[in-house]
């Protein structure tokens, strides 16, 4: 490859003319991009969980236990594959796959950097580029919906059958929340290709704050502020991970849908919420965070975006945001389903709508600076939303005592065991020692006998 420093932003009309090579070449390298990051992904999550637990993690396999994935792909290989008997062998088989084709597609129109110069051909850093290329990532996030639900059904199994349905709700449910954040995307930037959207966010905003003018970034990031917060919380939710794990709930329900797999279907579908994790990633650098640009300060240097650096700012901004998905299940605890589903249907999705609403009327209004106004309404609704998000709900109730939680369960409950540790005598025992009192204290015996 030679490092010719090419400045100039893809388009639509520079997809289609590669050879049929380097097409290959950029596939296998969007696949294995997904299956390194995968890999590198969970030795990533059990070394940062472990820093914030205070325990080591993996750290005997290989060199800082760089190997432990590996070890553990090879291990599960070897595990016994189970088929339930009652399972529908085909759709059993087939399920654990469609859930991981349908997360490493999406990686096919994510940008990971500018116009190149590969072997004398010019050649932007994608796979291709379409004018609807949201829509095929919105695409292949719903059709995961499909492995998880078949998975579940084709087990043969009440428990992963409930599991599948639990799952196929809540991804629907926060699929229509991201789907409205990416209006506001396309609405702003003028377009569905992802070159395209990555292009806009290149414009710098100078915002004019106490009578001075100061350079911001035109990162949908900071322009989109609400767009931007609800799209990453559904996509946590999108993505199954704590706190939002309800599918799998692994401490609760046995790992939920996938109860019935093992060995190397176990491994697919495990797989596959770890390539949603990082391909999500990527989505949202691309979307929201300027894609391949590079973050300020670095843009000061005018070589920044141009050439093969770019892919080093992409993968730093992807890194970034699975430290910010590891950081939730470090930090989080799981939320029941009833408050997980009333944040999607009653808190995200109106407020989405209304920020939409809201967008709108400002790019209606002439005379006045689109990027300026959005920001000076946007910022502000984000921090609002934010706030919202994590006021309480009503004021904290004292906790009630031991004593008192004895005194006011209902008659017939199991008994709270005080704070003492010595047990309370029997209820049953207790009346029948009521009944019988002046028979033993006639015949002189102690109640404790009876």
């Amino acid at each position: 490859m030679s490092p010719i420093v090419l400045a100039q932003d893809p388009t639509l009309a520079d997809f289609g003319r590669d050879p049929w090579w380097l097409v290959l070449g950029k596939i296998v390298f969007a696949f294995a991009f997904g299956l390194l990051a995968t890999l590198l992904g969970v030795w990533f999550e059990r070394r940062v969980v472990g820093y914030m637990q205070v325990r080591p993690g993996p750290n005997q396999v290989g060199p800082f236990g760089l190997l432990q994935t590996l070890a553990d792909g090879l291990k599960m290989a070897f595990k016994e594959d189970i088929l339930p008997k009652a399972a529908d062998k085909v759709v059993y088989f087939f399920a654990p796959t469609i859930s991981v084709i349908c997360a490493v597609t999406a990686l096919s129109v994510v940008p990971f950097g500018p116009m190149v110069s590969i072997f004398g051909h010019h050649t932007p850093l994608q796979v291709t580029d379409v004018p609807v290329a949201v829509l095929l990532l919105l695409a292949c996030s719903s059709m995961g919906v499909y492995g998880i639900v078949l998975g579940g059904w084709a087990s043969g199994s009440t428990y992963p059958l409930l599991g599948g349905l639990r799952s196929s709700a809540q991804m629907i449910s926060y699929e229509v929340a991201m789907g409205l954040s990416i209006v506001a995307v396309f609405m702003t930037a003028g377009t569905m290709s992802t070159s395209g959207i990555v292009a806009a966010q290149g414009d710098a905003t100078r915002l004019t704050i106490f009578g001075t003018e100061i350079p911001a970034p035109g990162w949908y990031a900071i322009l989109l502020l609400p767009s931007f917060i609800i799209f990453f919380i559904a996509t946590v939710g999108e993505t199954n991970r704590a706190p939002f794990d309800l599918p799998e709930a692994e401490s609760e329900l046995v790992a939920g849908f996938m109860t019935e797999y093992s060995s190397l279907k176990f491994a697919l579908f495990m797989l596959s919420e770890y390539v949603a994790m990082v391909t999500m990633s990527a989505v949202t650098t691309t979307l929201f965070l300027g894609g391949w640009r590079a973050p300020w300060p670095i843009t000061i240097w005018e070589g920044a975006n141009s050439g093969w650096w770019p892919m080093l700012w992409f993968f730093g901004k992807v890194i970034a945001l699975v430290f910010v998905f590891v950081w939730l299940r470090g930090t989080l605890p799981r939320l029941r389903y009833d408050q997980f589903m009333r944040l999607g249907w009653k808190v995200l999705l109106p407020i989405n709508l209304v920020w939409i609403l809201v967008l709108s009327g400002l790019r209606s209004i002439e005379d006045w600076d689109t990027r300026g106004k959005v920001i000076a309404v946007g910022i502000p609704a984000g921090l609002l939303l934010i706030a919202t998000l994590f006021w309480p709900s009503r004021r904290p109730q004292p906790k009630p005592t031991a004593q008192e939680q004895v005194d006011n369960r209902p008659y017939g409950s199991f008994p709270l065991p005080p704070m003492d540790l010595q047990v309370p005598p029997s209820p049953r025992i207790t009346r029948v020692v009521a009944e019988r009192e002046p028979a033993n204290i006639v015949a002189g015996s102690d109640s404790r006998e009876v």
